[in-house]
């Protein structure tokens, strides 16, 4: 590892943060490990780095407590490599660097809740197909620990920027943010054709980075009759990666939707989604389909 000029004694909380993860290789790792790879060789296999590299920089996050090595056999002994609540931490600092690139890197530097077809954000979430989505769990509106994946042939992810009960609640310029508006269509929309969702055999479930509270009021006062869940501590965003933009200084969902099979594995991912109406009948239509083969 190439001799480095230790920030620690620095009289500043960031320079002493990138004391530990100031490398680029630290805070890949940290991406992959909250994408469900916890494994050396995986996270070789993923990163394209080296074995002294990658060692070296495990040892480190493990003596920074930002992640665990937890052995998972005996002989020859192997371990995995797990977030802590410290590493846990830094995923919202992942999140910011992901819309800061999406914004200014890849993008013009405008604030959006949607993207461009043809564009590497897209690309990025059409990718996730046939990719298994990790164990992870979220709160749902009435504040219970939940899988984003129900015990159902399919589950329909739509994640969505932001909904109120109340029209007064939405941030300061929301409707000129191009993609934001329509959340309240949406949940409607899936709500008047639940049923036949429930048919094609698929859970729905919405989700948010919204507070539990939030979406609870949203939900009584729409009258939804399906799970609203909350991923304001960012576990599910940083598991796939998702696209990401900030109103009112909250980081948000763009409006996207993923069919997930029972085994985890993302079949479709509807994005960026245009016409709301016709995403959810694409949805359905993902379901319908692959309902067929097994009747």
């Amino acid at each position: 590892m190439p001799q480095r000029t230790s920030l620690a004694d620095a009289d500043c909380a960031i320079a002493q943060a990138l004391d530990v993860v100031g490398d680029w290789w630290t805070l890949l790792i940290v991406r992959d490990t909250a994408r469900g790879v916890h494994r050396f060789d995986a996270l070789q296999s993923e990163l394209g780095v080296s074995r002294k590299v990658l060692t070296e920089r495990l040892r480190l996050l493990v003596d920074a407590g930002v992640l665990s090595r937890e052995p998972y056999q005996d002989r020859p002994p192997r371990y995995e490599y797990r977030l802590t609540p410290r590493g846990h931490a830094l995923l919202p600092v992942l999140i910011a660097l992901q819309d800061w690139g999406d914004t200014w890197v890849m993008g013009e530097g405008d604030v959006r809740a949607t993207a461009a077809e043809n564009s590497k954000e897209a690309a990025r979430v059409h990718a996730l197909v046939g990719t298994r989505l990790p164990e992870l769990r979220l709160l749902d509106h009435d504040g219970e620990w939940r899988d984003p994946v129900a015990d159902t042939p399919h589950t329909v992810l739509y994640c969505f920027p932001g909904a109120y009960a109340r029209r007064d609640a939405y941030p300061p310029g929301w409707t000129g943010i191009p993609g934001a508006s329509g959340c309240t269509l949406e949940s409607r929309t899936y709500r008047d054709q639940l049923a036949e969702f429930t048919t094609a055999g698929a859970t729905v479930h919405g989700v948010s980075t919204q507070r539990p509270d939030e979406q609870r009021a949203f939900a009584a006062a729409e009258r939804l009759r399906f799970p609203l869940l909350s991923d304001a501590e960012l576990d599910l965003t940083a598991a796939l990666r998702l696209p990401t933009f900030r109103a009112a200084g909250v980081g948000r969902l763009k409006r996207l939707t993923l069919v997930v099979d029972r085994d985890r594995t993302i079949r479709e991912a509807l994005y960026p989604v245009t016409d709301i109406e016709a995403s959810v009948r694409a949805a359905l239509r993902a379901v319908q389909g692959a309902a067929r083969p097994d009747e």
